[in-house]
């Protein structure tokens, strides 16, 4: 994390999961002028400094000084605590944030690293649907090749959703093309047509069967 951050700038933002969490690295980024924002560890002891005012989803918004001596050495300053209720899967649930900028709104800071949440669900998406984690090759050249096809075809996949007004997730339509993948199709037609009793479409439960001698008793 430390070597992905080594060229931000002043002005800059990084949002990091409180996995991440290395207070002396915060500080260098803050001496910087970059600002960071990220989730607080549940065993972080604080002094606070001063409260802000709140309201809406917000519960609580403190400056803070760390009390632990290697935490306090780490990041001497003082830094800002916020309490959020934040909706996660259809539900609120409440989040503690830390961030080193004093000037935005509330909401802003937790608006950003709910952002980060959807930079996770590509990832996930990339990864298990269009199984990434499984690399045909293992020369660099292979491993890119594979990586930009897979992204090439999220963004194809996306943009024709995006254009049909498609309703359901990325991984349904990926495994509908899946079933079709072997007949002659328009993918506009069959997002179309999905899920309507007038759909002309069928799905086969698996590719037609082919001989290969050696490779079949």
């Amino acid at each position: 994390m430390i070597a992905l951050c080594a060229r931000l700038v002043a002005g800059e933002i990084a949002v990091f999961d409180k996995a991440y969490v290395h207070f002396k690295h915060l500080f260098s980024l803050s001496q910087r002028g970059a600002f960071w924002v990220t989730r607080a560890k549940d065993n972080i002891r604080y002094h606070v400094c001063k409260k802000r005012k709140v309201g809406g989803n917000i519960l609580r918004d403190d400056e803070i000084t760390l009390k632990t001596a290697s935490s306090k050495t780490d990041y001497p300053q003082r830094m800002r605590r916020i309490v959020a209720r934040v909706e996660v899967d259809g539900k609120e649930v409440e989040m503690v944030f830390i961030t080193n900028n004093m000037d935005w709104a509330a909401s802003s800071t937790c608006g950003l690293y709910q952002s980060r949440w959807a930079i996770e669900v590509f990832f996930k998406q990339i990864k298990q649907t269009l199984q990434v984690c499984d690399f045909l090759g293992h020369s660099k050249q292979a491993i890119r090749w594979q990586l930009w096809s897979a992204l090439l075809m999220y963004l194809l996949l996306r943009f024709q959703a995006w254009c049909s007004n498609w309703p359901h997730s990325f991984a349904r339509v990926f495994t509908m093309i899946r079933g079709v993948v072997w007949d002659r199709f328009d993918l506009a037609d069959i997002l179309r047509f999905y899920g309507t009793a007038g759909g002309k479409w069928r799905m086969r439960i698996q590719p037609q069967a082919v001989y290969l001698p050696g490779f079949a008793p």
